[in-house]
């Protein structure tokens, strides 16, 4: 029944009660003396006055119900002096009602969909993807009612412009880590272990934070809007600038304005949008909702999307100078297009891409030893990313696929083939000047892919959300080259989230990444002399075991509106080859297999990466979403 109709109702019966009570009134006081008159009087007073109460608190609750506050409230508030009426000003438009939002059913943390994609995804995700592709564009009529950048209701940062909206958003993140390497009982070939301190150590972390802001501007073209968004990492517990470790070394500074997914374009609510810019591809985002560790030590990225077990997530990364298409949600499905032009002018991708400070896909020319002095550690040219989904609450099922061409790992060889020819070798001298056979150098640039599917399904309203994916990795190397190709594996992922109250989560995950068709060697895994080599020339071996599980758990407790505090532990258990490590992804403070040797980042270092690490760590943070 409408809130109108039941306060009509309600004020209809105290009236009759209330007159009721005063007919009775004086037929008892004609039979009663004059002092029990009086009494009757106090009595019936008494009653009417509960009555008005009982009458104020059901107009409370009906006030409450339509959004008015309650008379208290009014009464309470402190009266502000009416503002002289200026000169000439113009009658203000009549205000419509604004219209009420519903929010979605408030659950535990990360147990509602696209949650942990505050980048793409924002308060609701819904709401977020249709202001993109102009949903929620204002007419011109609905501005007329508004002036410039009043607050928009709801609980998002919006504010009216002329034409358009604008909303503000981030995440800020801040946890205080202790980890282990878990390699300091590892020895090399010559019977010495790791350098420095490999057990517990403590870190402040700032993970995945950022502000930015988005919004749409009416092109006056039909239904057709600008859109744009400008995002940038924020440093909150470590100074902005350059990361270099003593194995690797990178131009790109953290911190300034605008190094996030950030973009302009144009979008209409029934054709979807075109986009340029940068962005997280539509590979990574398509299981983004399947991931309840975005940013932490147990990030899935630690395994998914990974071809080699370090820090920089091939298959999971933010792609510079691309364009791309998102297309509206055509009855659940929706299907994302991306391509991003190599802008290099080498043949074998070892050149900067024009425009950038960094090797495409990260680092720098020569870091961590990489020779010669050039993008030759997994820089790549051209890029494509796809992705389809189907999305019926609760149930959420993707596929995606992406593939990176010209990638050029020949410094895998130079490191390889580092032995100097003997003095006294008499044979063909094939090789050239880093003793590498030059048909394998030729060939160490080749095209890498990936796909995956991914499913997730809320049970008991939500309250339980599974999530599951595959995943499979590939290199196109020639068969001669197999005996260290370890880009080219299976991996999955399965997580599981409960809903603990409506303010506490658990999530627990499990990533697994599978053998590979060879491994190049590490510090203290390279045993077999590799083909055509010298004595000297060793590599880890066709077949090994360089097989890994990272598991994970976090507990969250939603302490206000977008505040989560968070407990997070994960452990890397890697196989006697296998060298990945916790943190890869959104998580500020990496915790891999290298140990202390060698401070130097550049071209002159010579850092040591030890296989078979079982990495562990907990992480106690706190996290702000707006």
């Amino acid at each position: 029944m409408p809130p109108k109709v039941i306060g009509c109702q309600c004020r209809f019966v105290a009236i009759v009660l209330v007159l009721l009570l005063a007919l009775n009134a004086p037929s008892s006081a004609l039979a009663q003396d004059q002092g029990s008159s009086t009494d009757d009087k106090k009595a019936l007073l008494d009653r009417i006055d509960r009555l008005e109460r009982a009458l104020a608190a059901v107009q409370a609750q009906l006030n409450a119900m339509q959004g008015k506050p309650s008379a208290s409230v009014v009464a309470a508030a402190p009266s502000v002096p009416a503002a002289a009426p200026a000169v000439n000003q113009p009658a203000a438009a009549p205000q419509e009602p604004a219209t009420a939002q519903v929010a979605p059913p408030r659950v535990a943390p990360d147990t509602n969909p696209g949650s942990t994609t505050p980048s793409s995804a924002g308060v609701y995700p819904t709401a977020v993807a249709n202001q993109t592709i102009g949903e929620n564009q204002p007419t011109t009529a609905e501005q007329a009612q508004h002036r410039w950048f009043e607050r928009k209701p709801g609980r998002d940062l919006s504010f009216y412009t002329h034409g358009g909206e604008i909303t503000a958003y981030g995440n800020l993140d801040v946890s205080f880590d202790v980890v282990t390497k878990g390699i300091g009982g590892l020895r090399d070939s010559n019977g010495l272990g790791p350098v420095g301190n490999m057990g517990w150590l403590e870190d402040l972390s700032t993970n995945l934070s950022f502000v930015g802001v988005r919004g749409t501007q009416a092109t006056g073209i039909n239904n057709l809007n600008f859109i744009y968004q400008l995002e940038t990492q924020i440093e909150i517990s470590a100074a902005p600038g350059i990361q270099q470790s003593n194995s690797e070394e990178q131009n790109t500074v953290q911190g300034t304005l605008f190094t996030r997914n950030s973009y302009i374009g144009l979008g209409d609510k029934r054709w979807g949008a075109f986009l340029f810019g940068k962005s997280d591809a539509p590979y990574k985002q398509s299981t983004a909702r399947l991931n309840p560790f975005v940013g932490m030590e147990g990030d899935n990225a630690v395994i998914m999307g990974n071809t080699g077990g370090d820090n920089r997530v091939e298959f999971g990364t933010r792609l510079d100078h691309s364009l791309w298409y998102s297309s509206p949600n055509l009855h659940g499905y929706e299907f994302n297009i991306l391509f991003s032009p190599g802008q290099n002018r080498s043949n074998d991708s070892d050149n900067l891409a024009a425009g950038e400070p960094d090797c495409t896909g990260g680092d720098n020319p020569g870091d961590g030893a990489d020779l010669p002095d050039a993008c030759n550690d997994g820089s790549w040219s051209d890029a494509v990313s796809a992705s389809v989904s189907y999305t019926k609450e609760p149930l959420y099922i993707t596929a995606a696929y992406e593939r990176h061409m010209k990638v050029n790992r020949q410094s895998d060889l130079t490191a390889l083939y580092a032995t100097p020819v003997p003095a006294d070798y008499t044979g063909p001298v094939n090789y050239n000047s880093y003793n590498v056979p030059i048909s394998y150098y030729n060939a160490d640039v080749a095209d890498e892919d990936a796909g995956k599917v991914g499913i997730q399904y809320g049970f008991f309203n939500k309250k339980t959300v599974v999530s599951a994916e595959v995943e499979t990795l590939h290199r196109y190397v020639p068969y001669y080259l197999e005996f260290q190709n370890e880009r080219q594996r299976l991996g999955s992922w399965l997580a599981f989230t409960q809903a603990l109250s409506s303010a506490d989560s658990l999530s627990i995950g499990w990533a697994a990444a599978y053998r590979t068709p060879g491994d190049p060697g590490q510090h203290n895994s390279s045993f077999v002399q590799a083909p055509l080599g010298f004595a000297g020339d060793l590599y880890g071996g066709r077949g090994v075991n360089n097989k890994s599980d990272m598991y994970t758990a976090v507990y969250r407790h939603r302490i206000g509106d977008g505040l989560t505090a968070y407990t997070n532990w994960a452990a890397t258990f890697n196989d006697q080859f296998a060298h990945y490590d916790l943190g890869a992804g959104g998580h500020g403070v990496k915790t891999d297999g290298h140990d202390a040797f060698d401070a130097v980042g550049n071209e002159f270092s010579d850092p040591h990466l030890w296989a078979g690490g079982r990495l562990k760590g907990v992480s106690v943070g706190m996290e702000k979403r707006f």
